[in-house]
């Protein structure tokens, strides 16, 4: 496999155009109409500076992931990578820039959700020693009706 240059680096607000297009070019993807808007993408990285981070080639954004805490536990949110560049340390490389922030400001346990279907994403997390919870269940409660799921189906 060839190997490829890369570059992982916080997320700015300035990074949202070129986020949210890898984001609705990834099949099965889900976004939320206020949550993943840019205001909504703004709220949350001046809650969270310098936990997001993308990865760039050649200038282009090919991967990224939104990182936050409550000041107890890191969650990780669309950790994503352009299916072209899958396979070459990327996500691994993000998780890893993550990881490290939230150590940093004294977080001691990381969670995420992937879809039950995301048979590519679940399998990333297993392969790099992430746990598979069996014994809890997610469970929501929608504050805003407004606030919707769009799922990627190109």
């Amino acid at each position: 496999m060839e190997e490829i240059q890369f570059e992982i680096r916080s997320m700015e607000l300035s990074d949202y155009e070129q986020v949210k297009k890898l984001w609705l070019s990834i099949k099965g993807f889900a976004i939320r109409s206020i949550d993943d808007s840019k205001e909504g993408v703004e709220k949350f990285l001046r809650r969270n500076p310098g936990l997001s981070c993308v990865c760039e080639i050649d200038g282009q954004i090919v991967g990224a992931i939104l990182c936050g805490n409550d000041g107890r536990r890191g969650c990780l949110y669309h950790v994503c990578v352009r299916s072209e560049y899958r396979m070459h340390g990327i996500g691994k490389a993000m998780v890893g820039f993550c990881m490290k922030a939230l150590k940093e400001e004294g977080i001691n346990k990381v969670s995420l959700i992937a879809f039950s279907t995301n048979d590519v994403g679940n399998a990333f997390w297993h392969e790099i020693g992430w746990t598979k919870r069996e014994d809890l269940n997610y469970y929501d409660f929608v504050l805003n009706e407004n606030n919707i799921f769009s799922f990627v189906t190109n």
